[in-house]
């Protein structure tokens, strides 16, 4: 039977196209390196490696390897560095230059703000392309694990059950010893100064833990300082960094991302900030689930006058009525006299102090009526007292998210499509589930970006090929605005040195990462 034969490996071969014929025109990396063109990098706040007898390797160069990089599914700067001389699509975005692994890691590692940077450059030609609609918006958080198993993280129970455990090892050798010949001494002497030295570690890992002061209960973890020990999901639990995103609905764009080691209760606020700065507007609705139903986030929320729809958790059994009917949600409250009626039509007053709780002030109701209510067993499990209604200063923050919810049941299922969908694509199309690199955050900071970048880049390319978009076109229609805004901060009389240059037609402080428009 005949096969089809290949060349012979040793005949010479002279080849009548440059490089740039061997890549299509519709190849992915065009848009890449079109877009890392359309960027100006040096006002971003990239930093250039040190000349080491050559000129350093071009920020520009290097931005568009981890981008085609995180887009190909490749991370490791090793990998990116075998692709360099291999692939033939990096071969022609590079123009043929072939950077070390120590070089490509480096520059991810110390452009951690400017990664971030680029990524708001793929939401404004998003938003450019109107591919944003800036109406409603979702926000959840995904769990990454970190470069630090579970075993080289510690609390203070942890170090001090190691301690407990090498003391009771100690006092067992020590008596073996008394007892010991002269053949075995050796031996033991030998495991009593390896549990010494044990106890030395445990120790200064205990002194750091009380040295630390800022959190309740601290947390040490010796191969990567700032990943903390979190529950991942159920009992499940992982060494990680958590990574609050902020998705828009008209086509599961990624708006905002910030990567951090707290859990939600605390994010909504801050993230809704960003997204109002971001989407130039504040008339947009936001989605959220259960973990983030904080009061004094949905104050913020109100301040800022974007309407959320958070899930409400369920009551605690300790805050449970025995009957339901008589939980605290169903007593009325009357802002006019600042008193609660109850189911029976008993009123509830205050006294006016107000207590502290952990994060909030709130005050008391009670009544004198409840000693001879006839459905008190229903309604209370206070032996001596009777029902006491407690009213934070959010409280009507809450009830008020609440109120929209109701009305809004068929909006907020929605959510769960919306926000899972990147996380979808990162972590389990992409195996982009855990944080490559070490050594603090703003590294792992740097990585999420990467990814972030790599997810829009990703669906604004198949969009614009469905919607026959043309970048080009949107690179020069940049280039003229940033000469009409030229010419009127000339004509303003304005000092272009105080203020950074975007290439989206927008200006960025210098000292800080909040738009000015």
């Amino acid at each position: 039977m005949e096969y089809q034969q290949g060349q012979d490996r040793e005949q010479l071969t002279l080849y009548s196209t440059c490089l740039d014929d061997m890549v299509p025109d519709d190849n992915s990396v065009r848009f890449i390196d079109q877009f890392v063109e359309t960027l100006d990098l040096e006002n971003m706040g990239f930093t250039s490696l040190a000349a080491q007898g050559r000129p350093p390797y071009s920020p520009g160069d290097l931005l568009k390897l981890y981008i085609y990089g995180y887009m190909n599914r490749m991370r490791s700067s090793r990998q990116l560095e075998k692709e360099c001389h291999r692939n033939l699509e990096v071969i022609w975005l590079l123009k043929n230059l072939k950077p070390d692994h120590n070089t490509i890691a480096r520059f991810r590692k110390n452009n951690s703000k400017a990664i971030r940077r680029v990524f708001r450059e793929s939401v404004s030609i998003a938003r450019n392309f109107n591919l944003i609609g800036g109406e409603l918006i979702a926000g959840d958080s995904t769990k990454l694990r970190a470069q630090n198993s579970k075993k080289n993280n510690y609390n203070k129970k942890k170090v001090q059950r190691h301690l407990d455990h090498i003391d009771e090892k100690l006092a067992a050798h020590n008596k073996a010893l008394a007892e010991a010949d002269n053949d075995k001494k050796a031996e033991i002497e030998k495991e009593i100064a390896h549990r010494k030295a044990q106890r030395g570690k445990y120790e200064q890992i205990q002194k750091e833990l009380n040295e630390n002061t800022s959190t309740e209960n601290p947390q040490l973890s010796t191969s990567d300082p700032d990943s903390r020990h979190q529950i991942v999901r159920g009992m499940i639990t992982e060494v990680c960094y958590t990574a609050q995103t902020t998705v828009d609905a008209k086509h599961k764009l990624l708006v905002d991302y910030k990567l951090s080691n707290q859990n939600d209760k605390k994010a909504m606020g801050m993230m809704l900030r960003r997204a109002k700065s971001i989407l130039r507007t504040g008339s947009f609705t936001a989605l959220y689930d259960k973990g983030y139903h904080t009061g004094s986030e949905f104050h913020i929320a109100d301040q800022l006058g974007i309407k959320t729809l958070v899930a409400i958790p369920a009551i605690g059994r300790k805050s449970q009525a025995p009957d339901p009917a008589y939980n605290a949600e169903h007593f009325t409250y009357n802002s006019s006299d600042d008193t609660y009626t109850c189911p029976q039509g008993h009123r509830l007053t205050s006294n006016g102090t107000r207590y502290k709780g952990r994060n909030y002030t709130f005050k008391q109701y009670k009544t004198r009526a409840c000693k001879q209510c006839p459905v008190r067993d229903r309604c209370t499990r206070a032996k001596a007292n009777g029902k006491v209604i407690q009213r934070s200063q959010f409280t009507q923050n809450i009830q008020n998210n609440a109120q929209r919810v109701r009305k809004n049941e068929s909006l907020y299922k929605k959510r769960q499509a919306l926000v899972e969908h990147p996380y979808g694509t990162l972590k389990r199309q992409w195996g982009f589930d855990h944080i490559l690199t070490k050594k603090g955050i703003m590294a792992a900071s740097a990585d999420f970006g990467l990814m972030a970048i790599a997810y829009n880049l990703k669906r604004i390319l198949k969009l614009s090929k469905e919607n026959k978009l043309d970048l080009t076109a949107l690179k020069n229609a940049i280039y003229h605005l940033e000469v009409l805004l030229d010419l009127i901060l000339n004509c303003l009389g304005a000092r272009k040195s105080n203020f950074q240059k975007m290439p989206a037609h927008r200006w960025i402080s210098p000292k800080s990462e909040k738009y000015c428009f």
